[in-house]
């Protein structure tokens, strides 16, 4: 490989090629991105020259921030500070194969199996370094899962409407159509969007991810579809853009809803003719992505407001999915408690099995806004503080104890009394009888009061749960618990 600059390779605006191997020279770095491996080249001085569009993707670093860098602070691995496989390498001379962990710019642990290898000198010396990198989450995953009775990709889950997308998702991965995933913050959209690739034909390819509220329009238009070298002031170098490094994969656009207007008629014309136009270039480039796409938001009422294009959303919603909040997902809860139990149990080397009877029923009463990404937290806080086996509720995090003012209980913030100590503040939903302390009856306890609740909404509502559910101020799954907890029978 050559360098027609006068430049040193970790310079900007170098183009190195290879000579001798065709007809006439080649540019290195096209060559270089065609391997879908991830692949990076460094100087013995373990700078980073080069690293292909795979490793960029892996990475999160563009070329232009990767290049110069220490390959530690780009590569971010478990072995780099003290382990460093590179300084064998130097040693035998011989190409040294290792599994690790690294940290992407997105701050996500991936687990790879890294491949160091020495580039030689006609003389024998060492004149870089190659280091191949392969994802290998996947094998991981599925060792994980064998374990797994319920769930698909990451997700975990047995109530009716999780296993109705369970059983909906390998179909839809073997089509390339656009697919809208809608729901509350923290359901799983990402991890719905990563098992739609990663069980469609395209699961060899990149899994591409682009926050569209994270960044100003400006830069967002440059990180979709990239930029021609001078299109603006500051662009020195030609830039992909997120849909060329996407080629054969799947592009997933987190919180479309953000989007703005003037980006949406370019991913409509995507939508329509697979081909993308980076700026500054006159020239269309096609690229073979799918797109799904994940919103919280309410698109159908943004496009009334005139904030989001009526054409773009019925291209998006060709297949939808919702996914439902932890509230809506019954038993699913304990599952979710004793998964992380584990998890968590296993990462942190503590021997925590579970939760004590009055721990659970308080979680399971909890209506979880946060959804699961709130109940994983809440997880991991207790398997840290908890210094025995079980978990107690002097375990929970004590924000979980603490209701705001005027908000019924089972409405997104509260958790329902438990069954011998309602909690100071707790009150029966507007229509209901207040509960009568056993201080006060002499006789009559929080459970019998709540059972009694139960039973007097279900007559009233002529045992409609539903309605019976809307007169308690309860969702439907929290009075479907109740009634199971106080096995009250339905009619």
């Amino acid at each position: 490989m050559s360098d027609r600059t006068a430049k040193g390779t970790a310079s900007a605006g170098v183009t190195p090629l290879v000579e001798g191997l065709f007809a006439m020279s080649v540019e290195a770095g096209p060559l270089l991105d065609t391997i879908p491996l991830p692949l990076a080249v460094i100087s013995p001085e373990r700078k980073v020259l080069f690293i292909n569009e795979a490793a960029q993707v892996l990475t999160g670093f563009s070329l232009e921030e990767a290049r110069g860098l220490h390959c530690m602070y780009v590569m971010r691995s478990s072995l780099c500070p003290d382990k460093c496989p590179l300084a064998k390498v130097e040693d035998t001379g011989a190409a040294v194969c290792v599994d690790a962990n690294i940290v992407s710019k997105e701050r996500r642990k991936i687990p790879v199996r890294a491949t160091f290898a020495p580039v030689l000198a006609p003389d024998g010396s060492i004149a870089g370094y190659v280091e191949a990198l392969e994802d290998i989450r996947i094998l991981q995953e599925l060792e994980i899962k064998q374990g797994w009775s319920y769930g698909f990709g990451d997700m975990i889950g047995h109530s009716h409407e999780m296993e109705r997308i369970f059983q909906m998702v390998p179909g839809i991965a073997q089509t390339d159509s656009s697919v809208l995933v809608t729901g509350e913050t923290g359901t799983g959209k990402d991890l719905l969007a990563e098992a739609i690739h990663n069980a469609s034909a395209r699961a060899k390819g990149p899994f591409v991810k682009v926050n569209c509220g994270a960044l100003p329009e400006t830069l967002l238009e440059s990180e979709l579809f990239g930029h021609s070298k001078g299109a603006f002031t500051g662009a020195t170098e030609s830039k992909p853009g997120r849909f060329r490094m996407a080629h054969n994969g799947t592009l997933f656009l987190t919180e479309i809803g953000d989007l703005p207007l003037s980006l949406q008629v370019k991913l409509l014309t995507f939508l329509d003719d697979k081909v993308i136009h980076p700026l500054g270039s006159t020239k269309g480039v096609n690229v073979d992505v799918r797109i799904v796409a994940a919103t919280h938001r309410d698109l159908r009422q943004m496009v009334r407001e005139g904030k989001f294009r009526e054409d773009l959303l019925y291209r998006l919603n060709v297949v939808r999915f919702h996914m439902p909040p932890l509230r809506e997902r019954g038993e699913d809860i304990n599952l979710f408690l004793n998964h992380f139990v584990h998890v968590f149990s296993e990462e942190f080397g503590k021997k925590v099995t579970g939760f004590s009877q009055d721990a659970l029923y308080f979680l399971e009463n909890y209506a979880f806004p946060g959804n699961v990404r709130e109940l994983r937290n809440v997880v991991e806080y207790c398997v840290n503080v908890c210094g025995q086996e079980t978990i107690e509720v002097e375990h929970l995090p004590r924000y979980l104890m603490e209701q705001p003012a005027g908000v019924p209980a089972g409405t997104g913030y509260g958790v329902q009394p438990a069954p011998e100590a309602p909690p100071a503040g707790m009150m029966p939903p507007p229509g209901m009888p207040a509960p009568v302390s056993s201080a006060a009856s002499g006789a009559v306890n929080w459970a019998d009061m709540e059972r009694k609740m139960i039973l007097d909404a279900l007559l009233q509502a002529k045992g409609r749960k539903n309605r019976a559910a809307e007169i308690l101020g309860w969702a439907r799954s929290t009075l479907w618990r109740k009634m199971k907890h106080y096995e009250i029978e339905s009619s």
